[in-house]
């Protein structure tokens, strides 16, 4: 595995992460959920990420991966990075969401409870609240470090001129920002505009999510919408997504992967890692076979000029970029 340092700390992530968004919830046996994290670490994924909404239920991740933990990594805390994120709705009434001190360190010490964990290495702020000052919920962070529930901190899905805020106000605190965790892909290339600027000036990480774009990145529907696909289900991706655009890109980039010696998804997946502004690639994965296939595109991450002049014209062409 290739390990990147995150931002301007002194800390490493692989470039391929395991992120426990999907197949982490009630609906998956345990065993099958245990056999991709023991493949995880076999393959050098030493990050894992979660969300205490993450499921379904609420929660079930979180309490998921806890047990493999009690299982499986106990003897290996220190060898291993477990990030998790808070201010989503979790409970009823008002303090049961946002980005307010009471809930994210109500919700904080609840997924440490779920996790069976005395600290996160990552505590993220999962969307920014403009109800809740931005000194507020910087503060709210600076106090889980220095109360030791989490060794750095990170947001996600702030704009830029906000993660820049709060990244001076957490500098001025003493506990400086460690990662922002956008969404980014070939298909979803907004940060590249102004936030990997902001990123590399703060000297903050950048850990993609959804660099496979949930599945239209891969060869998953170019025969059609599978019966149990995310796009049938309409399970964070739904079928009005899988247009003849994104189709026609996909099977270009079929083409340019496979003279590469790649799958359309390894050559996504080492796309978004050709910047080295980022850290980290999160996928999730429903099978240990399916996780050593994405950890692989880290065998070959290079571009050529003319691959990457190919790859923009396909989606010049297709549609899929303006």
């Amino acid at each position: 595995m290739d390990y990147r340092r995150c931002g301007r700390s002194g800390l490493l992530l692989p470039a391929v992460s395991l992120g426990l968004w999907h197949n982490f919830g009630d609906g998956r046996t345990p065993e099958s959920q245990r056999a991709i994290v023991r493949a995880a670490l076999d393959l050098g994924i030493t990050h894992f990420d979660l969300a205490d909404r993450y499921g379904p239920p609420l929660g079930a991740a979180e309490r998921t991966f806890g047990s493999i933990f009690r299982l499986d990594l106990r003897g290996m805390r220190d060898e291993i990075v477990v990030t998790t994120k808070g201010g989503n709705p979790m409970w009823d009434g008002p303090y049961g969401k946002g980005n307010s001190r009471k809930h994210l360190l109500a919700t904080l010490d609840q997924s440490l409870g779920r996790l069976g964990l005395d600290h996160v290495d990552i505590y993220y702020l999962h969307r920014d609240d403009k109800d809740t000052p931005l000194e507020e919920q910087a503060a709210a962070l600076d106090h889980m470090v220095r109360t030791g529930r989490a060794l750095y901190v990170g947001v996600s899905n702030f704009a830029p001129d906000r993660t820049a805020a709060i990244a001076g106000l957490l500098r001025s605190l003493g506990t400086p920002l460690l990662v922002h965790q956008p969404v980014y892909s070939l298909l979803r290339r907004d940060i590249e505009d102004e936030l990997l600027g902001v990123l590399e000036r703060e000297g903050v990480g950048c850990v993609v999510y959804s660099p496979l774009a949930q599945g239209l990145l891969t060869d998953r529907y170019l025969a059609g919408i599978p019966a149990d696909s995310r796009a049938a289900e309409g399970r964070f991706l739904t079928a009005d997504r899988v247009t003849e655009e994104v189709l026609a890109f996909v099977r270009q980039l079929s083409e340019i992967s496979a003279d590469r010696g790649q799958s359309v998804a390894q050559l996504a997946l080492a796309w978004a890692l050709r910047d080295q502004r980022i850290t980290s690639v999160l996928v999730g994965a429903s099978s240990p076979e399916q996780l050593a296939a994405n950890a692989a595109a880290v065998d070959r991450l290079g571009f050529t000029a003319d691959e990457l002049t190919a790859i923009e014209r396909a989606a010049k062409e297709s549609g899929v970029l303006a």
